[in-house]
């Protein structure tokens, strides 16, 4: 099966993703629990495959323990370096793209790889990589994963928006703008619903300055967001920096 897709830059860091490596343990846990064989892809791993060491490593401990994932990547040279990483049939890695080299994955991880193609190729790269019935998990993060946004897309389309932050990293949520999914970063303009959105989110932040720290401060914007902004999930994901909105509020 022909790969579908480009390479793309490759680069990676440890620990660049823990931050939806946990969102996927908490938002997919029960999906991968439920399942005879969960199998969770890497897709676009990168230059290192430590990026889906760690997420086999994270899900076998948070999730079960017989999890496998397999990491993708377009480039054969990329796939043949991440050999000698592999402990199959737990952590494999093959040469495929957004087809999925032909697997049938539970949840599909694509983390900085549509930033970088144009946004006319993300529809068909969703509808692509949840034709087998997968949850797919779409966004970007800044180089050292303190800043990350994803999206939450089912066979039937995207379901919800995740802002998350490393708090303490935090200067104002103004920054989030830098780093939202290739769907809507374009989109960023004043009249959009995903610009009204961290402007209405920057509001509440400076609204809310407190001496009692800035997970106390982010709990107290999330607070006045939500009066006028749908939210979901609950203060435990809000209390790791994480704010949660359906998909539909923003398009």
């Amino acid at each position: 099966m022909r790969p579908v897709g480009s390479i793309t830059r490759g680069t990676t860091n440890p620990n660049r993703l823990r931050r939806v490596d946990n969102y996927i343990a908490y938002r997919c846990g029960d999906l991968l629990r439920s399942s005879d064989r969960p199998l969770v892809v890497d897709l676009g791993y990168g230059a290192t495959p430590i990026t889906a060491i760690e997420l086999r490593s994270r899900l076998a401990a948070a999730v079960r323990s017989d999890i496998a994932v397999a990491g993708l990547e377009i480039d054969p040279v990329r796939v043949a370096a991440a050999q000698p990483h592999a402990d199959p049939p737990l952590l494999t890695f093959h040469r495929g793209g957004f087809e999925l080299a032909g697997l049938a994955p539970d949840v599909v991880r694509a983390f900085n790889v549509l930033r970088q193609y144009d946004e006319t190729s993300v529809a068909d790269a969703w509808r692509t990589m949840t034709a087998t019935g997968a949850l797919l998990i779409e966004g970007t993060c800044d180089e050292l994963g303190r800043i990350a946004t994803w999206a939450v897309v089912t066979p039937s389309g995207p379901s919800s928006l995740t802002l998350s932050a490393r708090l303490a990293a935090l200067d104002h949520p103004a920054t989030f703008a830098e780093r939202l999914p290739k769907a809507l970063i374009h989109h960023n303009v004043p009249g959009s619903r995903v610009y009204e959105l961290l402007t209405t989110l920057g509001a509440a932040w400076d609204a809310s300055a407190t001496p009692f720290g800035v997970r106390q401060r982010w709990l107290a914007t999330v607070d006045r967001f939500r009066a006028s902004w749908p939210v979901l999930d609950g203060p435990a994901r809000w209390r790791r920096g994480e704010l949660t909105v359906p998909w539909s509020s923003v398009e």
